[in-house]
């Protein structure tokens, strides 16, 4: 086992690419979210009519920063549920040159990632406004920097690709289907045709809705599949699945084309305080007091780092659906996706 464990935690042997976006966070009333079209529980991309919704965020309500950016987040808690070697996640994504880009920066040196992020002046930093009322949170992502990343400019170059070669498994959000596609396909091809593993999140409703095309080519190459209950439905409802039962869907989910067949797809629905499912299993999830939760942004994220902390060891599968309850569990405790110095998962 010697060798093989120490090759299992290899530096790099994590890769996540997405939109790295600083998180404004503050908790709000109904009449906020009303007054900007919100919806508790989603996530959306800000148009004209959230110009005011920052600036309002900030200006009236105590508000927080917060290293953000899903696939950013579940990358931090890997390399928190992993603690050593340090660096054992890559994150790439695009950042102005700016503040918030310092602070981004920053904070993925104090996580112990090793993010390459692209550079440019032309766009500021991205943000993402979470919306928190009672236990549930809505964001509202302005993409900026994050939406200019250039395939050419940075993934294909050589001393990138190299890292990205060097992982054994990826993970991407959805979200990063509106930014570049051809990335995603570049990197989940690569994942394909030398057997290691790809993981993709439906991230949020619109994603299924309306980058359905996107989704649906980079789905051959998909090898783990998260969501949550409300992008799992509607996910089902855009590949015309016809039912919203839950595993059902996890069952239709895995069933679909697949390029590489030495793994069978393994689909990950998470529902809240409800049981996980794991196309063809239930998992439990941690009990937690209500009154113990102090905000849900990142529990998602969180629950795919912790899963991904095991996956990346070859640990088997339901090990890492408990590390992922365990890190979403911790997370819900405090305010953004924040940690603890160390895990206490044994």
């Amino acid at each position: 086992m010697g060798l093989t464990q120490m090759r299992e935690q290899d530096p790099n042997s994590l890769f996540g690419m997405g939109n790295p976006l600083l998180d404004i966070s503050a908790e709000v009333d109904k009449d906020f979210l009303d007054k900007f079209g919100l919806k508790p529980n989603n996530a959306i991309l800000a148009d004209e009519s959230h110009k005011a919704l920052f600036e309002e965020l900030i200006g009236k309500f105590p508000a927080e920063y917060h290293a953000g950016g899903a696939t950013q987040n579940s990358i931090r808690v890997a390399q928190w549920m992993i603690q050593k070697p340090e660096k054992v996640g890559t994150f790439f994504g695009c950042i102005g040159k700016d503040k918030f880009g310092d602070i981004l920066k920053k904070k993925a040196l104090e996580g112990k990632v090793d993010a390459h992020y692209y550079e440019q002046e032309e766009e500021p930093t991205g943000t993402c406004a979470v919306c928190i009322t009672g236990d549930k949170r809505s964001l509202v992502a302005n993409l900026a920097a994050a939406n200019a990343y250039k395939k050419d400019k940075h993934l294909d170059l050589e001393e990138n690709w190299a890292l990205v070669e060097k992982a054994k498994v990826y993970y991407i959000a959805g979200f990063f289907l509106t930014v570049s596609l051809e990335s995603i396909l570049k990197v989940a091809k690569h994942a394909a045709e030398n057997n290691k593993v790809f993981c993709l999140n439906l991230a949020a409703p619109f994603i299924s809705q309306f980058f359905k095309d996107g989704l649906m080519q980079v789905m051959p190459y998909v090898d783990v599949l998260f969501g949550n209950e409300t992008e799992a439905a509607e996910f089902g409802k855009a590949q015309e699945f016809e039912t919203e039962d839950v595993e059902e869907l996890a069952k239709k989910a895995q069933a679909l084309p697949k390029e590489n067949t030495k793994r069978p797809r393994v689909v990950v629905f998470t529902q809240g305080k409800e049981n996980t499912i794991v196309a063809q299993n239930t998992f439990p999830v941690l009990k937690i007091d209500p009154k113990d939760i102090v905000d849900t942004n990142g529990a998602g994220d969180a629950f795919v780092g912790g899963f991904l902390s095991q996956l990346v060891q070859e640990k088997p599968l339901e090990r890492s659906v408990e590390a992922g309850h365990y890190s979403a569990n911790v997370v819900i405790r405090r305010s953004g996706c924040t940690f603890p110095e160390k895990p206490e998962f044994h």
